[in-house]
């Protein structure tokens, strides 16, 4: 009897336990919109009819070939790709628009080969200059300066570093890209100086200057306004450019010029070797020896003490985050 009655009580515990209503939205619903309205029976034990996701206990998900498991698949590929070229037109917009624009109606003659540069020059000089300059380079008031007498060095300077021609009389000339090509400024240069003397295109060497000598003038005559790292800066009612890439005898002109407002510096005042020395230090903060590694644009001390925060903080984020990890597994 007492076998019996524990087989009995067995047998109702059981039954008991298969008519609990299940609960709704489990994992093992077969279907989801009715698990409040269904019992589980033992007959309904068997495998689900719609395993989701990665599987329901044993049984395997959908294959990949289903056409709803593509769909959902195929959504993110194509944001992911929608993403990715937003990306690529939002960092080359910026690039294009900061690109120096080439300058509407410059002149370039037809002249058969062989033509003599003062011949191309001067037709040059006719088709771009002479709107500001004069038809005979003698200057016309409150437009351009005459170009008699200047010789070579002027022409030369600001033809190659993008100062000349400006889109319009009366603004400041910065630096830009050259609307001619070698062969033209050539010409146009050799035309200019034959109106009259003057002094020709300069020769520096700075392998005979000193670099220390040329930091003492940088830092004396230049420093001011670029800065002692070349970096530039800004003027009242004016730019001073960054002399970063610049060449040996572009800032042998422009300290013989003085471009805009910077001023000039006579061979009285700068020797020419001491204007080598001051190249040689141009050339020598272009390339600086980074002994400690990552520069940060040579700033100096505090946005380097910054981003060395701002990387140790990261990398103790990321250690945190493993140990997080390897305690939770």
């Amino acid at each position: 009897m007492g076998r019996q009655r524990a087989h009995l009580g067995d047998r109702a515990d059981r039954r008991r336990r298969d008519d609990r209503p299940a609960r709704g939205g489990g994992r093992g619903d077969g279907f989801p919109g009715r698990a409040r309205d269904r019992r589980v029976r033992p007959a309904a034990l068997g495998p689900t009819p719609f395993p989701r996701g990665r599987g329901h206990g044993r049984q395997p998900p959908l294959l990949r070939r289903d056409p709803a498991q593509r769909r959902r698949r195929a959504l993110p590929l194509v944001m992911r790709a929608v993403l990715t070229l937003a990306l690529a037109v939002a960092l080359l917009l910026p690039a294009a628009a900061g690109a120096d624009p080439i300058q509407q109606g410059i002149v370039i003659p037809h002249v058969p080969t062989g033509t003599p540069p003062v011949e191309l020059g001067q037709q040059l000089f006719a088709g771009n200059c002479a709107t500001c300059h004069g038809a005979d380079a003698q200057g016309i008031p409150g437009r351009g300066p005459s170009l008699r007498g200047v010789g070579a060095l002027a022409p030369d300077f600001y033809l190659r570093n993008g100062y000349m021609p400006l889109e319009r009389p009366g603004i400041e000339p910065t630096p830009s890209r050259p609307v001619f090509d070698d062969r033209e400024i050539r010409a146009i240069v050799a035309y200019v100086a034959s109106l009259g003397k003057g002094p020709p295109v300069p020769s520096p060497d700075p392998a005979r200057g000193s670099v220390s000598e040329g930091q003492r003038l940088f830092a004396d005559h230049c420093s001011g306004c670029h800065q002692i790292a070349l970096a530039g800066g800004y003027l009242t009612g004016g730019v001073a450019p960054p002399l970063n890439g610049v060449k040996p005898v572009q800032v042998a002109e422009a300290v013989r010029i003085g471009p805009y407002l910077m001023p000039t510096f006579p061979s009285s005042q700068i020797s020419d070797k001491q204007l080598s020395s001051l190249i040689a230090y141009v050339e020598e903060a272009q390339h600086p020896q980074d002994r400690g590694g990552w520069a940060l644009g040579h700033v100096g001390p505090v946005p380097e003490g910054l981003v060395t925060w701002l990387l140790a903080s990261a990398a103790l984020v990321a250690v945190c985050v493993l140990i997080g990890r390897r305690i939770q597994s």
